[in-house]
């Protein structure tokens, strides 16, 4: 069972966390909507579209807000304890800075846990939905690809063909055993291309020793074959790059397809270490939050916490994405990437510690 003063300090910082979330979801969705009306304003869409869109693609932008929205929950939790000199009752029950600290260090890593488990898979279902939805309105929903079990398989239309590409493996700039079904207008049959490797460093793809097959007939040909397309492996990258409409077995499921495919997976394991360390990122946020609001001089205004609330966030947001940035380019490991600012945030943490119960 909770004491009293841990029920109570856990309910105050619940209800901040709270408060400061649904400013932040009000204020995405107020930005989100400006977008989503000038994406739809050629189309003859519902007029409650834009909005439906804004709000299904909220919940999983404010997933990158959650760090800081646990540091300025921390800072206003300490700014109500500091005015009304609710700490000075808490010391005389014998209750110290450090035992307020561990409080809020449990609260936060629970809070990341639901997070995690619950919140990020209701939000990628949303962001599923947001995405399945504008496809039917972009001019680019006649490019589909998929990984599966079987390959890559992409369907692209151009030259007045529509043509269903599978592929076995990717490797570099290479389609690896690819067959290519090329349909005309209203998807009668025109050919069948089959060849061990395809370069598709760009559109204008270079067929290596292809055997084609038309009218029953097949030829092989021992020079290259190019082919038109709307994909190359820019293209092909960016369209599997959008993992966050996974939820995290789907996402587990799909660096399994990456990996038989031959695709690398680095993007996935980057984000599935990001959110699973989520968790310890939030309580450090808010072991931060905590010394330094009781480093600050507690007679200053509202105003004064919040600017240097969003300065401490705006620093660390940029440090973070920097260091992400490295491993996501391949110029750092990708543990490395995502562990090195949660220690070098851990280690300022515990030197604060140390003093905190003088303050």
């Amino acid at each position: 069972m909770f004491k009293i003063y841990q029920t109570y300090i856990i309910r105050k910082f619940v209800k901040k966390f709270f408060l400061i979330t649904l400013l932040f979801f009000s204020l995405t969705l107020i930005l989100g909507i400006f977008e989503e009306i000038s994406f739809l304003k050629n189309s003859n869409s519902n007029i409650l579209l834009p909005y439906i869109l804004t709000f299904l693609n909220a919940p999983i932008t404010l997933l990158e807000i959650f760090p800081f929205i646990f540091l300025l929950s921390t800072q206003f939790f300490f700014y109500e304890i500091f005015k009304n000199e609710e700490l000075l009752l808490f010391k005389n029950n014998g209750l110290n800075n450090l035992k307020i600290i561990l409080v809020l260090f449990i609260t936060s890593i629970t809070l990341g846990i639901l997070i995690n488990t619950v919140y990020y898979n209701i939000s990628s279902k949303f962001k599923f939905l947001y995405t399945d939805i504008k496809n039917n309105y972009s001019t680019d929903n006649k490019y589909l690809a998929a990984v599966t079990d079987s390959g890559l398989w992409l369907k692209d239309e151009i030259d007045n063909s529509k043509m269903i590409v599978k592929a076995d493996s990717i490797q570099d700039n290479f389609l690896i055993e690819v067959i290519i079904n090329q349909f005309d207008i209203d998807f009668n049959l025109i050919k069948i291309i089959q060849s061990k490797k395809v370069d598709v460093s760009n559109k204008l793809w270079v067929i290596n020793e292809p055997l084609i097959t038309s009218n029953n007939n097949t030829t092989k040909y021992n020079n290259n074959f190019l082919l038109n397309s709307s994909f190359d492996k820019e293209k092909i990258n960016s369209i599997f790059s959008n993992i966050t409409t996974l939820n995290i077995f789907e996402l587990f499921e799909l660096k399994k397809d990456y990996e038989n495919l031959g695709y690398s997976s680095d993007e996935i394991k980057l984000y599935l270490l990001k959110l699973f360390s989520n968790p310890i990122f939030y309580s450090l946020m808010t072991i931060i939050a905590s010394i330094l609001m009781f480093n600050l001089n507690r007679n200053k205004s509202f105003y004064f916490y919040l600017i240097i609330g969003i300065l401490l966030s705006v620093i660390i947001y940029y440090f973070n994405y920097m260091i992400g940035s490295l491993g996501g380019t391949g110029k750092l490991p990708i543990d490395v990437s995502v562990f090195v600012p949660i220690i070098l945030i851990l280690i300022i943490s515990l030197t604060g510690l140390v003093t905190v119960n003088e303050k």
